[in-house]
């Protein structure tokens, strides 16, 4: 063996990966840390596709989703040896399991197959499903004024084994809180049990299913009912049951499913790279977001003028900056150049709102212009007040863009320069959100400038008036502002939400009232 073959060998590794059990926010630090140095990343059905996005784009994602007895990608046997054989390849392998893997995670399987094949490896524990849909449905598995005692059973034994191992007459009376795992196919096999071991028919009872995420469900009911609602609601896997008085507590502490935009499936539509702030405000307040990114950022097809102006940057009065994209490739082809902040001595800086001058101050900058409208209009007018007969902009911006800015301010005597720092392009694929839309998955879309609207409508490539009709018609619109509204409308949309103020933070308040007071 050579040596570099046998330093690899060396450094290959297997991580066990908690993914937690359905919102991505659940992870450990130490597991999404882990996750983020992957090689190889083998990921089940169950941990949450969100998490994907963290692995580095050179590593190879290999899908081993199992779905109770429907489909298995893989068998586990075939599991254990991909990552035996991929660890002694030399790869940094993370096994990214749903929950805790060594709560019915089949995790304790994998390790000892690991340890038989000499694999070095290590454990990091996840939230598992139990704790996670009980606190999410707003019960307290234990309580001291109900239980000190809860149990984990699973509620799909090993179907070769003769004789259960679950100890029914001693479970059914001697554990305050029971909690099922994979039990819905056997749920009524499993109340049946209970009360025959001297269980109370009446002992209250939850069924969560999809615990943790925006399609999160919940049906409450008693032991001598539960399997009849659950089979009236059309409750399938994944789901959890929670048995014991502490499920009454929910009626006070139901907190995750009264959010005001739970149940809500909103699209957005900005560019992946700044979607995260919006998707976070958004599913903070519970809405389930798909990401349709109608725009990718690139550079601009020659940097001339952005070059010219920043070697005579000091011939000029005042910088302008009306987006944070505008800023951010700006300051990027300026760290190109050699030069930093403090060659940016000479003009006076404008910004279009608070957002964009809290990035701007990111670079080091305070804004010496902040208008009291945040669009381009606005930072004109804010000029035009100040006067600008004779002075020179540097206007730093997208490729195509709307000229109301530049226009008003050569009217009043201005010479602006036009830099293009970045273009908007449109990504490749938007056969997802056309499918959501065809199957009327989508409660709200959300534009943040009118590029979103344009290429919206174009990447759905909408041939006649019904197919507008069936795709956007019954659709909720939000937009960013007045501009961005305009467009819209436009197009034919019809704008359902703007906010007062066009930021990010106000643009979700507005769409939270719009539900709340709807």
């Amino acid at each position: 063996m050579s040596e570099n073959n046998s330093n690899n060998v060396n450094r290959g590794k297997v991580y066990l990966v908690g993914a937690g059990p359905g919102d991505p926010g659940l992870i450990t630090l130490k597991g999404l840390n882990i996750l983020k140095r992957a090689e190889v990343l083998v990921y089940d059905h169950l941990a949450s596709k969100k998490l994907l996005k963290f692995a580095p784009e050179s590593a190879e994602l290999i899908y081993a989703g199992k779905k109770g007895n429907v489909h298995h990608a893989f068998t586990q046997d075939e599991i254990n040896q991909m990552l035996v054989d991929h660890a002694k390849s030399g790869k940094r392998v993370v096994r990214l399991k749903g929950g805790d893997p060594f709560i019915f995670g089949r995790g304790g399987e994998e390790i000892e197959e690991l340890v038989a094949a000499g694999v070095s490896f290590e454990v990091v524990p996840g939230v598992t499903s139990a704790t996670a849909a009980a606190t999410y449905a707003g019960i307290p598995i234990t309580h001291r004024d109900y239980t000190s005692s809860v149990a984990f059973i699973t509620g799909h034994e090993d179907p070769t084994k003769k004789d259960s191992r679950v100890a029914w007459d001693k479970i059914a009376t001697g554990i305050g809180t029971l909690v099922f795992y994979m039990g819905i196919k056997n749920l009524p096999n499993i109340a049946d049990r209970l009360i025959k071991h001297g269980r109370d028919p009446k002992s209250k009872v939850a069924v969560i299913r999809w615990a943790s995420t925006t399609e999160q469900r919940s049906i409450i009911g008693t032991l001598d009912n539960i399997a009849d609602k659950v089979s009236e609601a059309g409750i399938k896997p994944p789901a959890l049951i929670v048995i014991g008085e502490v499920v009454g507590l929910r009626d006070t502490i139901n907190w995750f499913e009264k959010k005001p935009l739970f149940g809500k499936s909103i699209l957005v539509t900005r560019t992946r790279d700044q979607a995260s702030e919006l998707v976070m405000l958004l599913e903070e307040s519970g809405a389930e977001c798909l990401e349709g990114s109608t725009i990718a950022l690139v550079d601009p097809d020659s940097w001339a003028e952005v070059d010219n102006g920043l070697d005579s940057i000091e011939n000029y009065d005042w910088l302008l900056f009306t987006s944070i994209n505008a800023i951010n490739f700006f300051f990027k082809r300026l760290r190109q150049k050699g030069m930093d902040a403090r060659d940016l001595k000479g003009p006076k800086i404008g910004v279009v709102g608070s957002v964009t001058a809290d990035i701007l101050r990111d670079y080091g900058i305070r804004a010496d212009l902040l208008p009291k409208e945040f669009t381009g209009e606005g930072l004109a007018d804010a000029l035009l007040e100040n006067g600008v007969e004779g002075k020179k902009v540097l206007l730093p911006r997208a490729k195509k863009a709307h000229e109301i800015l530049p226009e008003k301010l050569r009217e009043g005597g201005a010479q602006v320069d036009i830099a293009p720092v970045y273009q908007n392009v449109q990504p490749d694929d938007y056969g997802i959100v056309r499918q959501a839309l065809e199957e009327k998955q989508i409660d709200m879309v959300t534009f943040t400038s009118s590029s979103t609207v344009r290429n919206f409508l174009e990447m759905l490539d909408i041939k006649d008036d019904e197919e507008f009709k069936r795709l956007v018609g019954d659709v909720k619109i939000a937009s960013i502002g007045p501009i961005t509204s305009k467009t819209a409308r436009e197009k034919g949309l019809t704008v359902d939400v703007q906010p007062e103020i066009y930021t990010i933070p106000n643009m979700v308040d507005a769409i939270v009232d719009y539900y709340v007071n709807k």
